[in-house]
């Protein structure tokens, strides 16, 4: 049976110079696994039975970064799903694209990450080592610039 997991790839506008009138940065934010080789993504999980996709996303971030569906909005318009090996099983993973509502709102990580961080699109690319994601990330972050 192949693996399938949801999740969202989450961002912010973040205002780095004194200026109110300069263009916000688009930061990422990767969580880091307390498992295995230590990778980072975005919050994702697999889906539970008598779950929809979308409320696997929703859940899964809520436990991973704690970041519940009140802190953010999933943008329309945007799905990705991403297909690649585990163990020599498929396994799919479908994100959606959420903008946080405040920039400094708390990320609350479960024991399944040791450590988040906020990255604008390439710093995070060279973290998330698959090149699916990657691409995800690069296609997310053109979708925004293009809103």
């Amino acid at each position: 049976m192949a693996l399938r997991a949801c999740g969202l790839i989450i961002f912010r506008r973040f205002y780095a110079g004194a200026l109110a009138s300069t263009l916000p940065e688009i930061q990422f934010l990767l969580l880091q696994t307390s498992y295995g080789q230590h990778h980072w993504t975005p919050p994702k999980g697999h889906v539970d039975p008598g779950e929809d996709d979308l409320q696997t996303a929703l859940r899964e971030t809520e436990e991973e970064a704690g970041l519940k569906s009140k802190d953010f909005n999933v943008l329309d318009g945007y799905k990705k799903e991403i297909i690649y090996t585990v163990n020599n099983k498929p396994k799919t993973v479908i994100y959606w694209l959420a903008e946080v509502k405040d920039h400094n709102t708390e990320i609350k990580l479960s024991d399944e990450h040791q450590t988040f961080c906020w990255l604008n699109v390439e710093e995070a690319c060279k973290l998330a080592k698959y090149q699916e994601m990657q691409e995800a990330l690069r296609e997310a972050h053109q979708f925004i610039s293009n809103k």
